[in-house]
C-alpha cells in the first residue's frame, strides 16, 4: 500500500520507517524542510536504537520518501496517518491545533477515498472532531480512524515490530479492512488486532498510559514509606512482582517519570474529565506525588553538606530515561534548576542527551566529556538516568576525583553493600542509607 506520514517526530519518523519495513511505500512529511534534507541525506534527527539500520535499508530499498509538500503526496496515498505533536497547554489539556490544521489540509487537497488514521495521543471525541471538520472541506468520501501509538522510547522500533496488541478505532467495516491490510505482516506473525469504536480506542491510549503512571508513583510511595520503617524495597518489589496479577514491570522505585507521554496523558485525562464533571481524584495524587518524587534528593545532599551554596555537585544522567535522547519533562532538570537556585554549581554528563540540555540551559552548567572527569571535585554525586555505563563504575576512581565519598542514586542502581564495601555514603531510594559513620565501623 502506499501510505502518507504526516509529522516527522519521534512517533511518526518510528511509526513511517517501520511500515516501510513491513513493505509499504511510505511518504513521510514535515514542514521543516532542513530536517526534510537531513533525512533525505540519509541522517535520523532523533537517537532511537535500531531505527537508523532500518531507516537506512528502507530509503535505499525506495519504500521511504520524505518531503516538506503534503499536497505532493497526498493523492498517492490510501491512508494517511496523522503523527502530530499534541502538547500539553496550561491547563493540562491537550493542544489539538496541529492535528485540526492538517486535517483540513487533508479535506482540502484528497480526491478519492481516503483512511484518515490518528496516531497522535489525542482526547476521547477527537475522531468525531476531525470526522466534522473535513467534511466541512469535501464531498469526497472518507473515515476517521484511531490507531494509537504504544511505543516505549528506547524500545520503539522493537515495540512496533514486535506489539503486544494493535488498537483500532472506526466506525466503518471498510476502514477496519483497509487497516488489517496495513498491519497484515503483524497480524500473520500472530499479533492481535483489536477493533472497536473511535471513543473507546482513544481513552485507551490514555488509560493505559496513566495506570502505568500510577503503578510507578504507587512503587515510590511504597519505598519513601520503606526508608521510614526500615523496610527493603528491593525485596518488596520483588514479593509483589512475582504476584502474575500485579506483574514484575513498572515496579522499579526512582526520582519519578518524565518524557513525553506519562506527564502529559496524566494532565490530559485529568483536564478530559473535568471537562464533563468528573474528578480522576487518583490522577490527581499522582500527578502531585511524582513531581515531587523527581527533586526527594536534593534536601538529603543539601542536609549532608550542610548547605548547597558554594557546592559543587556532580550530575550522571540527562536524558529522562536511557537509551533516548528525550529530556522533556526529565527529573534531571528540576534537579538542576534546585541545585542551582540554592547557590550551588554543577557540571553534568550524558553521552546522548548532553546536546539538548545545552540548547535548553546553555552555560547555566558545566558538561564533562565523560562520567569520570564529570566528578572532578564534587562534593557529591548525584545519579538522574540509569544508562548502562553507570552501572558499573571504578569506585577507586570517583574516590581519587572527589572531594567527599557521597552518591545519591535517583535509580538505585548499586548494591548498597557494595558501595559500603569502597567507604561511600550512599543514599538511594526505599533503602537503607549508608552512612559514613557506619562504614569506618
Amino acid at each position: 500500500m502506499n501510505i502518507t506520514i504526516v509529522g516527522t517526530g519521534y512517533v511518526g519518523l518510528v511509526s513511517g520507517t517501520c511500515l516501510a519495513d513491513l513493505g509499504h511505500t511510505v511518504y513521510c512529511v514535515d514542514i521543516n524542510e532542513e530536517k526534510v534534507k537531513m533525512m533525505q541525506n540519509g541522517q535520523v534527527p532523533i537517537y532511537e536504537p535500531q531505527l537508523e539500520e532500518v531507516f537506512l535499508r528502507n530509503i535505499k530499498g525506495g519504500r521511504l520518501v520524505f518531503t516538506s509538500k503534503l499536497s505532493e503526496v497526498i493523492t498517492k496515498s490510501h491512508v494517511i496517518f496523522l503523527a502530530l505533536p499534541t502538547p500539553p497547554g496550561e491547563d493540562g489539556s491537550a493542544d489539538l491545533s496541529y492535528v485540526l490544521s492538517v486535517a483540513g489540509q487533508i479535506g482540502e487537497l484528497m480526491t478519492d477515498y481516503t483512511v484518515i488514521v490518528n496516531k497522535s495521543t489525542v482526547p476521547v471525541g477527537t475522531s468525531e472532531r476531525v470526522k466534522s471538520l473535513v467534511k466541512s472541506k469535501t464531498d469526497v468520501p472518507f473515515d476517521v480512524v484511531s490507531n494509537p501509538e504504544f511505543l516505549r522510547e528506547g524500545y520503539a522500533v522493537e515495540d512496533f515490530m514486535k506489539p503486544e496488541r494493535i488498537i483500532v478505532g472506526a466506525s466503518s467495516q471498510k476502514a477496519f479492512e483497509i487497516m488489517r491490510k496495513v498491519y497484515q505482516p503483524l497480524i500473520n506473525a500472530g499479533i492481535r488486532l483489536i477493533e472497536m469504536d473511535e471513543k473507546s480506542s482513544e481513552l485507551t491510549k490514555y488509560a493505559s498510559n496513566s495506570f502505568l503512571a500510577t503503578k510507578i508513583t504507587f512503587m515510590n510511595e511504597v519505598a519513601n514509606y520503606c526508608e521510614k520503617v526500615g523496610a527493603n524495597v528491593d525485596k518488596v518489589r520483588l514479593g509483589m512482582g512475582s504476584d502474575e496479577r500485579i506483574g514484575n514491570r513498572f515496579l522499579f522505585p526512582g526520582i519519578g517519570y518524565g518524557g513525553s507521554c506519562f506527564p502529559k496523558d496524566v494532565k490530559a485525562l485529568i483536564k478530559s474529565g473535568k471537562e464533563v464533571g468528573f474528578d480522576f481524584e487518583i490522577l490527581n495524587s499522582v500527578e502531585e506525588v511524582n513531581q515531587n518524587q523527581k527533586t526527594i534528593l536534593v534536601p538529603e545532599v543539601e542536609k549532608y553538606l550542610g548547605g548547597l551554596r558554594g557546592k559543587h555537585i556532580a550530575l550522571w544522567g540527562l536524558a529522562f530515561k536511557e537509551n533516548t535522547d528525550d529530556i522533556r519533562e526529565a527529573s534531571s532538570l528540576e534537579i538542576i534548576d534546585k541545585l542551582l537556585n540554592a547557590g550551588a554549581t554543577v557540571t553534568a554528563y550524558d553521552s546522548i542527551a548532553a546536546n539538548n540540555v545545552k540548547k535548553l540551559l546553555g552555560g547555566k552548567i558545566s558538561y564533562a566529556e565523560n562520567m569520570y572527569d564529570c566528578v572532578q571535585d564534587a562534593d557529591a554525586l548525584i545519579i538522574a538516568t540509569e544508562w548502562g555505563e553507570f552501572r558499573s563504575p571504578h569506585f577507586h576512581i570517583l574516590e581519587k576525583k572527589m572531594k567527599n565519598k557521597a552518591i545519591f542514586d535517583g535509580r538505585n542502581l548499586y548494591d548498597t553493600d557494595e558501595v559500603a564495601s569502597h567507604g561511600f555514603f550512599y543514599k538511594s531510594i526505599g533503602r537503607k542509607t549508608m552512612s559514613n559513620q557506619e562504614l569506618n565501623l
